[in-house]
């Protein structure tokens, strides 16, 4: 019943260890099923070298696991509260990513330099508030995606598609399992650049507005014009 969503999420997952994102049992991939109500995840601690579509685990919207032999994500939790409260995100990855998780470690957006970050983010990628010591003793999970909510309020969740958690790590989403990959990679690579683009200029300040609104606009606008409007990867 459920034979293409898990093979969709295996290949997400494989993806993220591919491009270098993980490492061992770093991180995670998920993708919705609206229609029926599910989300299909990675299992809590199995390396991607070891990981089988038999796998992934199956759950419902109250994390209870609707098929699976293993213990889904250990962050599942905080993956379905992001698609309870924004109905566009259809996958979510969660990664350790270096340079991106050196700056959620630094408690720090990542503002918006050049025109490559522009290209995929409208303005800084936000970080999180520093979870308080009460919302570490409830529910830790559910309360890292509510501090991503809080986070987020005021902000388009199609125009920022990747947020780092302070203190954490990144998450990224988008209108399936494997584009919420390609934003995992996209911010690791924008988060490396910004860290060197700061180390040669620490009083540098972001982008003039009108040149982040052309950039993003002419790929993702209403008149977008760049590529060729059939696959992510057309340059």
């Amino acid at each position: 019943m459920y034979k293409y969503l898990k093979e969709v999420v295996y290949e997400a997952n494989i993806e993220l260890n591919r491009q270098g994102l993980v490492l061992y049992t770093f991180g995670n991939v998920s993708q919705v099923d609206r229609q029926k109500g599910v989300i299909a995840i990675k299992p809590s601690g199995v390396q991607y070298d070891r990981l089988k579509v038999k796998d992934i685990v199956i759950i419902d919207f109250s994390n209870n696991v609707v098929e699976g032999r293993l213990k889904p994500s250990s962050d599942t939790k905080t993956h379905t509260c992001l698609y309870k409260h924004f109905p566009t995100i259809e996958g979510v990855a969660h990664t350790h990513s270096t340079y991106a998780t050196a700056w959620a470690q630094a408690k720090r957006s990542i503002p918006c330099y050049g025109t490559t970050h522009a290209d995929y983010v409208f303005g800084e990628i936000p970080c999180t508030e520093v979870m308080t010591e009460s919302q570490v003793q409830r529910d830790y999970e559910e309360e890292t995606g509510n501090q991503i909510i809080e986070k987020m309020k005021g902000k388009n969740s199609d125009e920022t598609s990747m947020i780092l958690v302070a203190g954490h790590a990144p998450f990224t989403w988008g209108k399936d399992a494997a584009e919420a990959v390609y934003h995992a990679a996209i911010l690791e690579e924008v988060a490396k650049i910004a860290y060197f683009t700061q180390s040669l200029d620490p009083e540098l300040k972001s982008l003039p507005s009108a040149l982040i609104d052309k950039h993003y606009q002419r790929k993702h606008g209403v008149g977008a014009y760049y590529g060729q409007a059939i696959s992510r990867d057309a340059v």
